[in-house]
């Protein structure tokens, strides 16, 4: 019953066909009154006997307990000089539960978002392009090809470069819980550690920028080759891979490769991780875009060639 007043009702007349068991309670009543008369010289003491059935909760005669009032129902306390209290305890909030709520950061301001998006929105579209893009990054202190700007570029999940729309600035930094220059400011090193720490989180953002580089209004799906390279390079700012300068370096030498699907893209990742430093793991059997068969096949050209130029320069050392 908890503390409602129920618990207190005065029971019905007895029923004189019950007389037996009655008599047998009023026996245990004056058994039970007896008990609590031999205990009157505990009443001097700072332990207090709580009565039966007082909110409910049984409480065996003798114990020491400490009695909680109660605002809900309003408990019954007989004698209030004879009970010890203590305040009743509030409720655990999201404050108490270890900073929970402090720990998300403030929450964003609508109006201070729309209006830093206005400093930068161009004249005639509700987007943010080249030129306003340019004048956020310097107001932020990053270069426009710089891998913060690529993480920002992510958080906002932009459909393509030099164009950010207001609805993927509002929904990027209400995610970022960031609405001024200073909140991005320190957000985006945050992000680019845990970029560099998290393999999920780099998939995510190396995904991501195969289709942040295409031309999405003319329909692209194949990243030319010298726009591949550039975002190579930036997206391996962070977790750069042994491999990546070589197969750029074939990549600029063979310009016969003239672009990226996004399979050889994906893929790259994969056969990075796969082959480390040592291409001597490659396995061709394995279903590897034909351009991984032909960089393979140059490197292993590569040093070839070096170790005739080595055998030379020995046997020319000998004969001089």
């Amino acid at each position: 019953m908890g503390n409602c007043f129920s618990c207190f009702k005065v029971p019905p007349p007895p029923n004189p066909s019950t007389n037996a068991p009655l008599e047998k309670d009023k026996e245990e009543i004056m058994e039970v009154r007896g008990m609590l008369q031999s205990s009157q010289d505990l009443r001097c003491s700072p332990l207090t006997v709580v009565e039966s059935q007082i909110n409910g909760n049984s409480k065996g005669a003798g114990v020491p307990s400490f009695v909680v009032g109660s605002d809900n129902c309003g408990s019954l306390h007989r004698d209030k000089t004879s009970r010890t209290f203590y305040p009743r305890i509030p409720p655990l909030g999201r404050a108490s539960l270890g900073g929970g709520g402090e720990s998300k950061g403030k929450e964003v301001s609508e109006s201070k978002l729309n209006a830093l998006f206005e400093q930068y929105r161009d004249s005639n579209e509700d987007s943010m392009l080249a030129d306003g893009i340019e004048r956020f990054c310097s107001d932020l202190g990053v270069s426009p090809d710089e891998f913060k700007v690529l993480v920002f570029a992510w958080q906002l999940n932009a459909e393509q470069m030099c164009r950010f729309s207001r609805s993927e600035f509002m929904n990027g930094c209400r995610a970022m819980r960031v609405d001024s220059i200073r909140n991005i400011q320190t957000r985006l090193p945050e992000l680019v550690t845990e970029v560099s720490k998290d393999p999920e989180m780099f998939k995510d953002l190396y995904r991501f920028t195969f289709r942040f580089g295409l031309d999405a209004e003319s329909g692209q799906r194949i990243l030319p080759s010298d726009m591949a390279i550039c975002l190579w390079r930036l997206v391996f700012t962070v977790r750069e891979p042994p491999i990546l300068p070589r197969w750029l370096f074939f990549l600029e030498t063979h310009p016969h490769v003239r672009g990226i699907p996004r399979d050889t893209w994906n893929m790259f990742l994969n056969f990075a991780e796969a082959v480390g430093n040592d291409l001597s793991s490659y396995d061709d059997t394995e279903a590897w875009p034909s351009l991984f068969d032909d960089f393979v096949e140059f490197e292993n050209d590569q040093m070839n060639q070096n170790i005739s130029k080595d055998k030379d320069e020995i046997i020319k050392q000998d004969c001089e």
